[in-house]
């Protein structure tokens, strides 16, 4: 049997995990892990950071350092971790409960700081692993444990909000597209800055059941009917269509903003440059001081003593008398 690289990364002593069947963090998870299996990522400089939820607890099933913190306050960790060690690739896993609601300052001030951190949201709607409650991100009408006859408050859109705040890439796609999760991971990784890859993820147990969705397959028929890629949006926006029942997907930011690390001058790509200017300074350097001992030389090969060995034939007393007298 053929077994993936990315299993290698999961603590097998950790397992069975508490997710409920059908649960779409799994599917997340995979498209992570065939990610950074891709990207052949140094383990040693990687560290996940997450809050309290479903989707926080992630970190612990995985081999990588990671640090499980507070609600809401993930990406307030990862910053300080970012910034005290800016050679470790940090990646927050938290969910829409987690970071658009307690979190909800720190999201945007990590978004707007555009700090080097890569976000990976799971939006279920729902807080899932307390009860079932409406969370920020639960659509208008859709019921919950706090919503028994249905949302009345709008719900946020966190890819907008990055995108508003400053992120320097956002990707929303859902569970039912996991190879472009994936492939938004690869890109995101690659990129510096504040990166949000959002991931629209079932939850059949404390939410999709509510709603008449109870099963996985459900939820995941439901967003294939009503997502809509960006390109495709763009296109029925310009006729006038009306896409309030739609989600739009897709690569929704890309951007090549300078990442708060290089702001501060803690890149390598910042020490990288330095080294450079210190090497060429040294080259220049040591062309000068031999071009001063060129010059020193030839003052002394114009003395009488020196003339009048070389002339007679005498190199090597030549010689010699001239590096005794380079040596004083």
């Amino acid at each position: 049997m053929v077994v993936h690289p990315s299993v290698t990364f999961l603590r097998e002593e950790r397992l069975p995990h508490i997710l409920c069947e059908g649960c779409g963090i799994g599917t997340i998870v995979n498209a992570l892990l065939e990610a950074i299996s891709e990207l052949e990522v140094d383990r040693e400089k990687l560290v996940f950071v997450s809050g309290i939820g479903c989707s926080s607890r992630v970190p612990g099933y995985l081999k990588f350092d990671s640090l499980h913190t507070t609600h809401g306050r993930a990406l307030a960790f990862a910053t300080g971790l970012k910034l005290a060690n800016p050679e470790l690739e940090v990646i927050v896993i938290t969910g829409d409960g987690d970071m658009a609601s307690i979190g909800g300052n720190h999201f945007l001030h990590a978004a707007r700081r555009n700090i080097d951190i890569l976000t990976i949201c799971v939006n279920n709607h729902t807080y899932g692993m307390t009860g079932g409650q409406a969370s920020p991100t639960t659509p208008r009408k859709w019921k919950s444990t706090t919503t028994p006859y249905g949302a009345i408050e709008p719900p946020m859109d966190i890819s907008k909000v990055a995108e508003a705040a400053g992120a320097n890439y956002v990707a929303r796609w859902s569970t039912a597209s996991p190879l472009q999760i994936k492939e938004a991971i690869n890109k995101a990784f690659n990129k510096e800055g504040f990166r949000l890859v959002e991931v629209l993820s079932q939850c059949p147990t404390a939410f999709g059941r509510r709603n008449k969705l109870r099963t996985a397959i459900d939820m995941l028929k439901w967003y294939k009917d009503h997502t809509i890629s960006i390109e495709k949006a763009e296109k029925l926006e310009e006729k006038g269509e009306d896409l309030s029942a739609f989600v739009v997907v897709g690569e929704l930011v890309d951007r090549n903003e300078p990442g708060l690390c290089r702001l501060y001058g803690l890149t390598e790509k910042k020490k990288e440059e330095e080294k450079k200017i210190e090497k060429s300074l040294k080259k220049r350097d040591g062309v000068r001081i031999d071009k001063e001992k060129i010059l020193r030389l030839l003052e002394k090969l114009s003395s009488p003593r020196v003339r009048a060995l070389m002339e007679e034939g005498e190199i090597e007393k030549a010689e010699k008398l001239l590096k005794g007298e380079d040596e004083k």
